[in-house]
């Protein structure tokens, strides 16, 4: 392939790369061993650097300003990720059982929530009065002492696994180290004017003439990708599970398509030529009038390259840093240039190009033979500086953008505590990108990570093409198959059994009646699953707020609500399954539809917006949280004067979702029967009154064509006297 000749550059053409001025950072531990006190202080030693770590990305701003203006407008201001980070662990440590008590409430639900472009994220800011910068500051800082505190007192026992609480704190500084990667996105994305180069991030400082790529070739092979459970390594849930791919033999671009190398394209007219662009990428250029890449700078004095805290003159033989959209377009046009079948690899072409290359896994103490875990610099560096066998950065330097959606391996398990990282993913709009960046740490640098973005964001990625046969229609199954999210897809909008109603439409016809002739303005469905009651009581209030812990619940509403269709399958007997197809208009229409609003929250901490509402509705909720008592006695905080609070629930309490000295009822005090009603007046009675109740209201869950569970719920309504 030719290359347009090499401009002169302006940059250094040293071979000395600038090494941040900050403490060795340490690799992601094993999990395994046999001195538990030594593990000990090796978590201890992790959490601290990775703490510090992004505490001093955050340094290079030098405005308050920075940290209120969104960067891009499809994600929370950045703000919003300093204290993120510090409530994704106080929340996963309380559900876990480790934290007794929280921080601080009110920052815990307004930085929880951070999947950014989902239905049921909130990035209307109107919503917020942010806290100072110093607050949020002062607000880390007392939960890195929790952490700490917890790290030397929880007992801990080899090798950590899934069900060990010691589970929860590694997540939480693997979830640290996505922040460090997606907030330097930001910061680079962020006003120039509010940030400064920093000693502890200085970039790369070596440029020179781009190479000209050429071609690999890539013999045949087998890969195997996913991890067992006992590996020794922490792994995000969509790692686990097994995947056998038969990889045909290819040709793979020797170098990442370096700044150059895309600047053909550019010159090309390529961003105005709509046949390099699929639909989806051509939607996003007609929207953004994009003319080349997101971090290029067209000055008087030629291109340049904006960095995370400083614009540069264009390195030319750097990797160029696009999107998906971007990398597919400038394929297509490679393509039909040059007659040959040009492409993004897949993901099992990328481990096929991993395996063939001999890369091997980041060890602790010795520096990466690749621009990776902030061993070199921060930024790219040029295309031609790190060779693995006969290719160059096949890992680290940036991402690499691949053609597969994401998808579950065989045998995949969601995480039960962190269910919105994975799932949400899981729908053909998530594409896998391979290799780590310069930024990449723990995790995000070994061979097993599994990360996905959507198609139009931007992430310190680029790409690699190869020459390969023309991909075959990759197939996936359009039916969900996770057992829980089908079980309940089948219990609110499947068929009837045991001849027992529809549970969730009995009880949205229960709350409606309890109204009576009162106004219906606002409803709240909190506990709404998947989200029938939801949509039964949007035919008669305004507007309702369908609230679920479970990311995995409300993506099912959310699919009915925007695309009118729902497919999944169900259990008929031992392996086999039924395929099962649900429409929007089979009970309800579009109009009423859309009055339903979907967000993931903590019926135990919700934020302050959910509030004036006329009926809230919690179904089979109270003895699956963890503190009951502080929803029952604060929910009147969100409603109107005379509005109604429903409850129902079969009383199942248990202590693996609540602890005993929080169930409201079904134990002895003091010697003495207590029922859960019996708790729900005591709770409920300096604010309500109930109107209406007991009421057993049947409902039955399938598990196979022969297997039901048939229970009763008790449901209770209490008027709010305001």
């Amino acid at each position: 392939m030719s290359s347009l000749q090499s401009l002169k550059k302006s940059l250094p053409t040293s071979n000395k790369l600038e090494r941040a001025e900050i403490s060795p950072y340490i690799r992601t531990p094993l999990l395994t061993g046999d001195n538990v006190e030594a593990k000990r202080e090796e978590i201890a030693s992790y959490f601290n650097k990775t703490w510090q770590r992004y505490n001093a990305l955050f340094e290079v701003l030098i405005d308050d300003r920075a940290y209120y203006q969104k960067s891009i407008s499809l994600r929370h201001p950045l703000i919003f990720y300093f204290g993120h980070t510090a409530t994704f662990f106080v929340n996963k440590l309380v559900l876990a059982g480790l934290l007794e008590h929280r921080v601080n409430p009110q920052f815990e639900s307004m930085f929880a929530i951070g999947v950014d472009e989902m239905s049921w994220d909130d990035l209307d800011e109107a919503h917020y009065d942010w806290p100072t910068v110093e607050e949020v500051k002062t607000y880390r800082a007392q939960v890195c002492e929790a952490i700490n505190r917890l790290i030397q007192i929880t007992p801990l026992s080899l090798p950590i696994s899934w069900e060990s609480p010691w589970w929860t704190v590694m997540m939480g500084i693997e979830h640290e180290h996505i922040h460090l990667e997606t907030s330097s996105v930001l910061i680079r994305q962020q006003n120039i004017d509010w940030v400064r180069p920093h000693r502890g991030w200085a970039p790369c400082d070596v440029t020179g003439e781009a190479p000209v790529n050429d071609f690999v070739s890539i013999p045949p092979g087998e890969v195997l990708v996913g991890k067992k459970d006992d590996e020794a390594y922490y792994g995000w849930d969509n790692e686990y599970g097994s995947h056998k791919g038969l990889v045909k033999g290819f040709e793979a671009g020797r170098y990442l398509v370096s700044n150059q190398e895309f600047f053909e394209f550019v010159q090309a007219g390529g961003y105005e030529e709509e046949s390099f662009w699929a639909t989806e990428g051509l939607e996003w250029l007609q929207y953004t009038k994009a003319t080349h890449p997101c971090f290029w700078v067209s000055a008087e004095q030629g291109w340049q390259l904006r960095l995370m805290a400083e614009v540069v003159p264009m390195p030319w033989d750097w990797p160029a840093d696009v999107n998906y959209h971007e990398s597919k377009a400038f394929c297509n046009w490679l393509a039909k240039k040059s007659g040959e079948q040009v492409r993004l690899p897949t993901e099992d072409e990328w481990y096929r190009l991993y395996d063939f290359s001999g890369v091997k896994e980041l060890e602790q103490g010795i520096v990466a033979q690749a621009n990776l875990h902030l061993d070199h610099a921060a930024s790219s560096c040029p295309v031609n500086r790190h060779a693995h066998g006969s290719l160059y950065d096949v890992v680290g330097n940036v991402w690499q953008w691949t053609e597969t959606a994401i998808y579950p391996l065989d045998k995949f398990k969601v995480h039960p505590l962190y269910d919105d990282f994975t799932m949400p993913t899981f729908d053909g709009r998530h594409n896998l990108f391979k290799g780590g960046s310069w930024i990449s740490c723990g995790n995000e640098s070994r061979r097993s990570a599994r990360y996905a973005f959507r198609k139009h964001f931007f992430q310190h990625a680029g790409f690699r093409y190869v020459i390969a046969e023309e991909l075959e229609e990759q197939v996936s199954s359009n039916y969900e198959t996770d057992k829980m999210s089908s079980e309940y897809a089948e219990f609110h909008f499947g068929e009837r059994y045991l001849d027992v109603d529809n549970f969730p439409v009995a009880l949205a016809e229960l709350g409606i009646g309890a109204m009576g002739d009162q106004a219906k303005g606002r409803a709240l469905d909190i506990g709404c699953a998947v989200g029938r009651s939801s949509f039964e009581l949007a035919k008669q209030f305004d507007h309702v707020t369908a609230i679920d812990f479970s990311a995995r619940l409300i993506n099912i509403g959310v699919q009915l609500q925007q695309q009118g269709v729902i497919r999944y399958s169900i259990v008929d007997e031992g392996e086999l399954a039924l395929y099962k197809e649900r429409r929007l208009t089979d009970f309800t229409d579009e109009v009423s539809a859309k009055k339903v609003e979907f967000m993931q929250g903590d019926a135990c901490n919700l934020k302050p917006i959910y509030q004036g509402y006329d009926l809230v509705l919690a179904a089979n909720l109270i003895d699956r949280l963890y503190q009951p008592s502080l929803f029952l006695t604060t929910i009147q905080e969100r409603m109107n004067s005379g509005g109604i609070l429903m409850i129902t629930s079969p009383y199942t309490w248990l202590e693996e979702h609540t602890n005993k000295d929080e169930w409201v009822g079904g134990r002895k005090v003091n010697g003495e029967n207590v029922s859960t009603l019996d708790g729900l007046k005591e709770m409920l009675a300096p604010h309500f009154d109930l109107v209406q109740g007991p009421i057993a209201v049947p409902f039955v869950i399938r598990e196979t064509s022969r297997k039901f569970q048939h229970t009763l719920a008790e449901a209770t309504m209490w008027r709010y006297r305001g």
